[in-house]
């Protein structure tokens, strides 16, 4: 089924637009001096981590395929850019058959990153690589920020599963992107349903304190969810008081009852007590489901609590306080022609302030320690060193313009998994610190 036939706002038929006007502007400029079609080198990567942030995760580079292969410029988008006068015809004429036939590199996505990593390599003329700065650095600083936070809330939470449910929190289709990343950082569900139609990720969901309101008594809440529902349902115990809606949980529902969810108060108290009075209640197996704006922090500072599941949303989608990565695109290299056999020449920007570049096409690779746990993250141009070869993170994305690298998100989910257990253990210290890892930068010996 294609969702986009279904008029969900969980896709658009074209990306075209989701740009800055100085990309246009740029292009033009561009084909009339001769330049646009010279070969070039883009790189995506951010020069330091979020303040106190130990690695970051690569998320939504699925999405930045997706709106690679949308990048479409339609007679209404074209229209829009004539009305407007924001480029010429001739600008025009060339957009309305943009097709990006280049390549596209990358880390997996889930795998961490640091410092200078290029995340993403972009390949191809000046002119079809420009036109993609803006969209892919918009769906990866917002996917990474969340799977960054996700992660840490998902090593905080240890086996203890976590329900993504932020929607509410933001707009509308960053909810489903976010629910997505969160899914890639290690959150086992989401509230949102457009996520689950449109990414297939497990979704859950029971009610709210309206539904006890609504009821005359909280006993007739509980009996009509129950009797809709079934035994194993999570109801809401804290709209009044709390230990007299366990003991109505239990008698309502019986010892059978799934969970209780808990959204006020002091959780690590309150758990406690709701555990003690749920197995005096017999009702053993009942777990315990918390919510109320948790982050790691919170999560962490519950990890001796008898909690079996968490609910996490606004500090989830805000990023837990970070809802960037600060990543930039720019141009590490281009020919000096527009002939295609022309070499690459390294460019970077110099410039006082912290934002200057390393110029040349980049390859990464992360060296382990003699345990195989990573020690260092290298980034170099030129030949890679034989020693680094098997262990180099860049793969292929994208192919002379088609899609190759598109995978299940169970399969990206799994390799963060991976990925992080490969990190050293402070890596999952939720205390300020720097990058887990050094990143360290080889030259290219060649002379080249």
């Amino acid at each position: 089924m294609d969702v986009a036939d279904l008029g969900l706002p969980v896709e658009v038929p074209s990306t075209a637009l989701f740009t800055d006007q100085y990309e246009l502007t740029m292009l033009q400029a561009a084909l009339k001096a001769g330049t646009a079609e010279r070969r070039s080198v883009f790189e995506v990567f951010t020069r330091r981590l979020p303040e106190g942030r130990r690695y970051g995760v690569v998320a939504g580079t699925g999405r930045v395929l997706d709106a690679v292969e949308n990048l479409r410029f339609d007679a209404d988008v074209l229209g829009f850019l004539r009305e407007r006068n924001i480029v010429d015809d001739e600008t025009l004429e060339w957009l309305a058959g943009y097709r990006f036939s280049g390549d596209i590199w990358g880390y997996p996505e889930g795998e961490v990153y640091f410092p200078g990593s290029p995340i993403m390599r972009v390949e191809g003329s000046f002119a079809e690589c420009v036109l993609l700065e803006t969209v892919i650095l918009s769906i990866l600083n917002h996917d990474s920020a969340i799977a960054a936070a996700a992660s840490r809330m998902s090593s905080a939470a240890g086996e203890r599963p976590l329900i993504e449910m932020g929607a509410r929190r933001t707009h509308e289709l960053a909810a489903v992107a976010a629910a997505r990343a969160a899914y890639i950082g290690g959150f086992a569900t989401t509230s949102d349903l457009a996520a689950g139609f449109r990414y297939g990720i497990p979704t859950v969901g029971t009610s709210a304190h309206a539904f006890t309101l609504l009821h005359d008594t909280e006993r007739d809440a509980f009996q009509a969810q129950v009797d809709s529902l079934g035994r194993g349902t999570t109801l809401l115990v804290d709209t009044y008081d709390v230990a007299e809606a366990v003991r109505t949980a239990v008698e309502v529902a019986g010892p059978e009852l799934g969970a209780v969810r808990i959204d006020s108060g002091d959780l690590l108290l309150v758990a406690h007590r709701v555990r003690r009075q749920l197995d005096e209640l017999g009702a053993t197996d009942t777990r315990i489901v918390v919510t109320s704006d948790l982050d790691e922090y919170a999560i962490a500072s519950l990890a001796a609590s008898p909690v079996d599941a968490y609910g996490v949303g606004t500090q989830l989608v805000t990023g837990s306080g970070h809802p960037t990565c600060s990543m930039v695109y720019k141009l590490v290299a281009r020919a000096g022609s527009a002939d295609p056999q022309a070499p690459l020449v390294p460019v970077a920007k110099k410039s006082s302030g912290g934002k200057t570049s390393i110029g040349g096409r980049k390859w990464a690779a992360r060296r382990p320690d003699a345990h195989g746990v990573a020690e260092a993250e290298v980034v170099g141009t030129g030949a890679v060193p034989a020693a680094l070869a098997g262990h180099q993170l860049l793969v292929e994305l994208l192919k002379s313009g088609e899609v190759v690298g598109r995978e299940p998100l169970d399969a990206v989910r799994d390799r963060h998994i991976a990925a992080r257990a490969g990190l050293p253990l402070s890596a999952t210290q939720l205390s300020r610190g720097e990058p887990v890892i050094p990143t360290e930068y080889v030259q290219d010996q060649s002379g080249n």
